[in-house]
């Protein structure tokens, strides 16, 4: 067994889709980054890479490699889950928290767990994602960003 964490952290701002977990949720303020900015879907490639010892995100799509500007992030998922299994490993299960103020995520995170199992290659099952909003407190409170955590448990093929 192998064990990842990764977390993720993206400011909001005007003019940006609000895209997480590869749900574009209705919002009137988005995710800043040079990809489309899904800071939950970063998280768990930053977990995955960080269970094998594979780095991180930021050296598999560096964000001065203009291929990767508005990129999709599902996209990524799905190259990172390729390396898992050429690695030799299967994701046993994922639990992943977002942390934001606003918007409000509940009636939006079924559709995230489908769409990131989709992208792994898993059962929805296996895949765990809550939201919480710290109480107006840091940054996160404020509406200046949200942030994302997420820990996995690889297996064996």
């Amino acid at each position: 067994m192998r064990i990842g964490h990764g977390y993720d952290v993206h400011r909001l701002v005007s003019g940006r889709p609000c895209i997480i977990g590869g749900v574009n949720i209705p919002f009137e303020l988005g995710l800043d980054g040079h990809s489309d900015a899904d800071v939950l879907t970063h998280a768990v490639m930053d977990s995955l890479l960080g269970a094998l010892a594979l780095g991180d995100i930021g050296g598999h799509f560096p964000d001065t490699d203009p291929r990767y500007k508005g990129a999709d992030s599902i996209a990524l998922l799905r190259h990172v889950a390729a390396l898992v299994r050429e690695s030799g490993w299967q994701l046993g299960n994922l639990d992943a928290t977002v942390l934001a103020q606003a918007p409000k995520l509940a009636p939006h995170i079924l559709q995230m767990r489908e769409n990131l199992a989709a992208a792994i290659g898993c059962a929805v099952e296996q895949v765990s994602v809550k939201a919480t909003t710290e109480e107006g407190l840091g940054f996160t409170g404020s509406k200046q960003g949200i942030a994302a955590h997420c820990v996995c448990l690889l297996e064996r093929i």
